[in-house]
């Protein structure tokens, strides 16, 4: 299947056919697969270049993970941490955007199969970023929660304040122990935040709005399947992160790690067990992209291996950056750190890149500059590891408001964010708690024999 080429810069009619329809162009033509952070600051490098991109993602906005467990917590709306692609690439005259969802590249045709039809591509770049992996215990993914897009943020946010209305209708001291039981798997930053979170939530919301039964029916485990917390940061942080999750009354479960879950107890591979109907998942994850990669060019953690260029290996013309993208060394041999600041910086590069591609240049490296690491615990706790200087407490927290701010897409983002985090710093209120839509868990009712 071919595409007409011309030199027309706006879009055009064209028929109704499997081809997606865009214009028609003699630029190169760079499809991008996904808009995370690696995606967008590729497309940013490209606006009004001299050739044509076009995006596609099954979203029709951009998320801003870091703060997706502030959302489940009833801080933030949804709407404060998403941003239109539409409005994002307004002004970009060279960048085209598609609601589609990629299912299958071909790359000995160059064409991308998506559910809305067919596009031919040059350059093809893979930024689709990770999935929660549950490490195929179906039973835990069946009854638990990830944290890797907005709506389980959502779903998360509306479990627990079912739950917790549930909580104050039952007479079953069981029932009401396992509804108010919260277990968090995995003490990376995810996890340790979105326990600070709720710990918070249970220490100054819980009395006010249910004063039916005590804060201290609320228990918050974190689970950890190694011997300390934040294991890509320095002890200090991790001793930290230690001290104020124990301040705040979190139960810190160490050298443990879930075996299995039935909706209603946690099982671990010790065997102990925890009554809980709320598990939120943030151990692990694993990279996804559409069929059509040879999968001998596929590594551990289910990520694409590519060369010192970001080149998939094995490929000419598909290239892969962000949570995706495995670049293999003898300094990184497991691959770059997953997250937010390698994919803006791979992004970036690639972008410089594909135009020296283009006019025959040289291409340099990439490499990968370390601008440290920041993880918060609460309001006026946080962590950070920026080079030699490591510290915590209220200048860490103060720094990771400032830089996640910042990061934040959009004036009026910036805007609502800083607003919710004026009135909680000065209050403690989340005035976001309500329950809009059912979310229907697939849990079982305790039995006697199960408790005993």
């Amino acid at each position: 299947m071919t595409i007409n080429h011309s030199n027309n810069t706006k879009e055009s009619a064209c028929k109704v056919t499997d081809e997606i329809c865009l214009p028609d162009t003699k630029l190169p033509r760079v499809v991008v697969i996904g808009s995370g952070f690696a995606g967008l600051a590729l497309v940013e490098k490209l606006k009004n270049k001299e050739v044509q991109v076009v995006l596609f993602d099954k979203n029709n906005f951009h998320q801003f993970q870091p703060l997706f467990y502030q959302v489940a917590t009833s801080a933030l709306e949804p709407d404060s941490i998403v941003f239109p692609f539409r409005k994002q690439i307004s002004g970009y005259k060279n960048v085209l955007f598609r609601l589609a969802e990629v299912e299958e590249i071909q790359p000995s045709s160059n064409t991308v199969i998506t559910n809305k039809g067919s596009a031919h591509f040059d350059y093809l770049v893979l930024a689709t970023g990770t999935t929660t992996n549950f490490f195929g215990m179906d039973n835990v993914e069946s009854h638990s929660l990830g944290m890797k897009d907005i709506r389980d943020s959502l779903n998360i946010r509306h479990m627990m304040l079912q739950n917790l209305e549930e909580a104050a209708i039952t007479c079953d001291d069981n029932e009401r122990d396992a509804l108010t039981n919260f277990v968090i798997v995995g003490g990376g930053p995810a996890g340790v935040e979105m326990a600070g979170a709720l710990a918070e939530f249970c220490k100054y919301i819980l009395p006010k709005d249910y004063p039916e039964y005590p804060s201290s029916i609320m228990n918050i485990y974190l689970v950890e399947a190694n011997d300390k917390l934040l294991s890509t940061m320095s002890d200090n942080a991790s001793t930290k992160t230690l001290k104020f999750l124990k301040d705040l009354d979190v139960k810190v479960l160490f050298n443990e790690s879930v075996s299995d879950y039935d909706g209603s107890i946690v099982t671990t591979k010790s065997g102990k067990t925890i009554l809980a109907k709320n598990l939120i998942w943030t151990a692990g994850v694993k990279g996804q992209f559409p069929k059509g990669i040879d999968e001998k060019h596929v590594v551990r953690g289910n990520r694409l291996k590519t060369n010192s260029y970001l080149k998939v290996e094995g490929y000419e013309n598909i290239f892969a950056i962000g949570d995706i993208a495995a670049l293999i060394s003898s300094d990184t041999p497991k691959g770059h750190p997953q997250v937010a600041q390698t994919a803006i910086q791979q992004g970036k590069y690639l972008g410089d890149s594909l135009l020296d591609i283009i006019k025959d240049k040289p291409l340099k490296p990439f490499e990968y500059k370390d601008k440290g690491s920041l993880a918060t615990v609460g309001k006026r706790k946080a962590v950070a590891d920026l080079g030699k200087f490591k510290f915590a407490g209220y200048f860490a927290w103060l720094l990771w408001s400032i830089v996640h701010l910042m990061s934040i897409s959009g004036f009026r983002n910036r805007l609502m964010v800083g607003f919710n985090w004026a009135v909680s710093y000065f209050t403690y209120e989340k005035s976001n708690r309500v329950i809009i839509r059912n979310f229907k868990p697939k849990t079982k009712s305790l039995s006697n024999e199960e408790i005993s």
